[in-house]
């Protein structure tokens, strides 16, 4: 069988193989201390099940609309206008399959075969693949821990070339976990506007932030960046919604009616009683994003004090999102390398940086117990002992 072109050069995800692997040698046993999927380990809080199950209860088992459910895409735009202050009437939103989903949908109805995309590295490991995907362009800025593993404007301007197309902005990021201050966003938003290119800002960890630190959205600078602004979110990671794969795209309206009519003949609706449990999570108390948010912070704190104390590795100080960026150099290991015998010799699972465009580094997922971490540090710390006695 010869296989269509398109996907002959996409990259499997290192992710989920890796997260397959532990759950692997779990039930054959062994006692493996995870750190490798970005899901909220926390259940989806009770309130938004039971929206759920009250819309089963009622008969909302039937196709529904294609962009999403009327309340949810209502709902969805004042949440934007309350607390992102982006002006996206119902219109200009379509309720996707997932948060990665929304990027897809994006990429297809607006890249064409030579578009350039310009992506940050490190980035989410999907980026460059959906890009590939549609026949367009990845052109990687590497950044370092000198400018925080941030773009600079100097480095985004000289990137654009006649052909980009469009800049992916990651902030609360994964892998790395920053954040974008108000005056660097501002920054970037003119060289945005100035060079006439769209940005989409996916915001999906835009809850999880500590510190103090402000989130801010790229598009509520003003109109003129507001224009050229694309929102991609969703519930997985503030809801601990991972499963219900339900999130969401805001978009000027010709986009928007674009990706809705490919979603028509790919997709169709969202899960119909699932967008009501999305409605509660978004019209109910913020309590539960609040305590989760809370958790995740005081996981942080400790992880962050246990690998002060383990020589050879080092990292920045997050400020969003639940992962940990650890540069490996010393060990002169690659990422893979590393992430392979710390699984075979210590049962501890981490995500190697190089499908993040950071070989040198990996993540580490926080979004598990305390427990967990105390054992899986200790673990990384032994491995670590044994490279340097080596």
């Amino acid at each position: 069988m010869e296989l269509a072109q398109r996907i002959t050069g996409i990259e499997p995800s290192v992710t989920l193989a890796i997260a397959a692997m532990a759950k692997a040698m779990q039930q054959d046993g062994k006692d493996v201390c995870s750190f490798s999927t970005g899901e909220p380990d926390f259940d989806t809080p009770a309130h938004i099940k039971d929206a759920a199950k009250q819309a089963l209860d009622r008969g909302k088992t039937k196709y529904g609309a294609v962009a999403g459910e009327p309340q949810l895409r209502e709902a969805i735009a004042k949440k934007l206008q309350l607390d992102n202050h982006l002006n996206y009437a119902p219109a200009n939103i379509l309720v996707t399959n997932g948060g990665k989903h929304s990027l897809y949908n994006l990429m297809v109805a607006l890249i064409n075969p030579g578009d350039e995309v310009i992506i940050p590295a490190p980035f989410w490991l999907s980026y460059p693949e959906m890009v590939k995907l549609v026949g367009g362009i990845p052109v990687i800025v590497n950044t370092d821990s000198s400018t925080d593993y941030k773009i600079t404007p100097a480095a985004l301007n000289a990137a654009i070339t006649p052909k980009t197309k469009l800049f992916i902005l990651n902030s609360p990021s994964n892998p790395s976990g920053v954040v974008y201050t108000p005056a660097e966003l501002q920054a970037l938003a003119r060289v945005i506007v100035d060079r006439d290119i769209l940005v989409v800002s996916d915001e999906i960890y835009e809850k999880i932030i500590y510190d103090g630190v402000e989130q801010l959205s790229i598009g509520a600078l003003g109109a003129d960046i507001f224009d050229r602004t694309i929102i991609s979110n969703g519930f997985a990671k503030a809801y601990a919604m991972t499963g219900w794969r339900i999130g969401y795209l805001a978009a000027p309206l010709q986009l928007i009616q674009a990706a809705s009519a490919l979603q028509g003949h790919s997709t169709s609706n969202v899960c119909t009683f699932a967008q009501y449990g999305a409605i509660a999570a978004l019209e109910g108390s913020q309590d539960c994003v609040e305590e989760m948010r809370q958790a995740f912070a005081t996981r942080r704190k400790t992880i962050l004090a246990c690998l002060q104390g383990i020589p050879g590795l080092s990292c920045a100080k997050p400020d969003g999102a639940f992962y940990i960026f650890i540069n490996i150099a010393s060990t002169q290991l690659t990422s893979l390398e590393f992430c392979q015998q710390l699984l075979e010799q210590q049962q501890v699972a981490v995500i190697p940086g190089l499908p993040f465009g950071a070989d040198d580094h990996i993540r580490v997922s926080y979004a598990t117990d305390l427990t967990t971490i105390d054992k899986g540090m200790d673990r990384l710390a032994k491995f670590m002992q044994s490279r340097v006695g080596a």
